[in-house]
């Protein structure tokens, strides 16, 4: 009986007239043909969400996926257009990848997924209004200790706070809002839409920066530097080694 539920469900999230994916026999075309091919499994009919592995999803698919209800476009097209999702294991941390749906099943999708409750829209970011400065002594406060100062990325605690070089500015803007996977949402009362601006401006920059030293090594703070410079330093200690030991010999 669970199992004619959950196809009964499956026919319900399918709308009749998309047409079918090849070799799939799964239909995809419209915003809930998509949804049903790469997100009900997880997410549940309608968006309600799947919170346990112990209750599989459709066609007795283990999901365990959030409600999808109040992210509005805003998180969809974040998700979707890094690639984050759909994510094969939900107990993998996503990674910024090349999405398997292009851009116009995405909008379709964005357009379901927002159209199931009452989520913010997608933002619209002005960059032209930003102030690196001061989007560098933001960004030092929020978020270099993820993402370093240089936003190259980094670790956190069983995570990897992604290096920001593929993202885009609408991308930026999304993810500060939404806080995807471990990183904390920011709302407007914490970072204003002025000062996201700004961040997004600098980010911007430091994606391109302007070596004056000659040797970036990646980037990627002091660790590099610190490696580096053991390094020159042991040669030259050797090397003062060598030579006191050669005056001794004599």
């Amino acid at each position: 009986m669970r199992r004619l539920a959950a196809l009964f469900a499956l026919a319900l999230a399918l709308p009749s007239s998309a047409s079918a994916q090849p070799g799939s026999g799964v239909k995809v075309k419209s915003g809930k043909g998509l949804y049903a091919a790469y997100c009900l499994s997880c997410h549940g009919v309608g968006g309600s969400g799947v919170t346990s592995t112990s209750h599989p999803g459709v066609l007795e698919v283990h999901g365990l996926g959030p409600s999808l209800h109040a992210v509005g476009a805003l998180g969809a097209d974040f998700y979707l257009t890094t690639g984050y999702m759909p994510l094969s294991n939900p107990h993998e941390q996503p990674r910024h990848t090349q999405s398997p749906i292009d851009k116009k099943e995405i909008a379709a999708l964005v357009k379901y997924v927002a159209s199931l409750g009452h989520g913010p829209p997608v933002p619209m970011p002005h960059l032209e209004r930003g102030d690196v400065t001061a989007g560098l002594s933001l960004f030092t406060e929020h978020c270099a200790g993820c993402h370093q100062i240089v936003a190259e990325g980094g670790y956190v605690t069983n995570a990897v706070a992604p290096p920001l070089h593929k993202a885009t500015v609408v991308q930026i803007a999304e993810a500060v809002r939404a806080g995807p996977y471990l990183m904390p949402k920011f709302p407007k009362s914490q970072i204003s839409d002025a000062q996201l601006d700004s961040i997004i401006a600098y980010v911007q920059q430091a994606k391109h920066p302007d070596d004056r030293g000659g040797w970036s090594l990646g980037r990627i703070g002091p660790v590099p530097e610190g490696l580096v410079t053991w390094l020159l330093a042991g040669v030259a200690l050797v090397g003062c080694c060598l030579v006191i030991g050669r005056r001794l010999e004599r």
